[in-house]
């Protein structure tokens, strides 16, 4: 059985909760808030999350909170963390496993030229300037990259679509879509040429999939992107839809 998630636990909590027992935590991220501690200084979302729970439930001393999986600064949408140790564990060998699922939804410059497909590539980082090149398998270094696409509507130049993420790797669906001539639209990294400095890049986390580490049942953590431009360029219903 899927369970959709929608529960909150007690307590006003100052971020829009999917889901939430005594082992998780289903949050929708911000938009330019750190998953973690990073460079910049700035306030992190790990952080501020402890905070929260500590506040919501008047914990005593620290509280635990588990990454199990990351989204880039500027992307927001739905996350799950694990409130005990356990609970990470059981969930990044979800992640392991591939049976953590992600979905994500993006608007691109331009079109595919297939309505559906997979992309495969080797990617590799570098970390002095914080990017990904697509290089040639075999490549040392290189890491293996999969996803899937569908195109879900065009409008304007522009592309919605449905992104199912294989592999977790570092700035892959801007990489990899960028290397087929469709940057994502506000993607200053990737796609410098056709975006303006300002504007927010339009990719969102819309799904996350994923066997609760105790109960076994499946849990779904689905949240859709702001109704601002270019998301409005296509109904919000064909964005559910896209994701159920």
């Amino acid at each position: 059985m899927t369970h959709r998630a929608n529960d909150t636990g007690d307590g006003s909590s100052a971020f829009e909760v999917l889901y939430e027992d005594n082992h998780l935590l289903g949050i929708v991220k911000p938009v330019n808030i750190p998953v973690q501690e990073d460079a910049s200084g700035d306030m992190d979302l790990l952080n501020l999350l402890k905070e929260d729970v500590k506040v919501r439930f008047n914990k005593p001393g620290n509280v635990f909170m588990g990454l199990v999986h990351r989204l880039d600064r500027p992307v927001g949408g739905a996350m799950v963390f694990a409130k005990t140790s356990k609970a990470a564990s059981r969930l990044s060998e979800s992640v392991r496993t591939h049976s953590f699922h992600k979905v994500y939804l993006t608007v691109v410059h331009g079109m595919p030229s297939s309505a559906q497909g997979r992309l495969t590539d080797t990617l590799l980082k570098d970390a002095t300037s914080n990017t990904v090149t697509v290089v040639r398998k075999g490549t040392p270094g290189g890491k293996e990259a999969i996803l899937d696409y569908t195109v879900l509507g065009t409008s304007e130049g522009f592309s919605l679509l449905k992104i199912d993420l294989l592999t977790g790797r570092s700035h892959q669906i801007r990489v990899q879509l960028s290397s087929i001539g469709c940057p994502l639209y506000g993607d200053q990294k990737y796609g410098a040429s056709v975006n303006r400095p300002g504007q927010q890049i339009a990719l969102w986390s819309a799904l996350v999939g994923f066997p609760h580490p105790v109960s076994k049942e499946q849990i779904e953590l689905i949240s859709l992107p702001p109704q601002n431009y270019p998301w409005n360029l296509w109904p919000q219903e064909m964005q559910k839809q896209a994701v159920h």
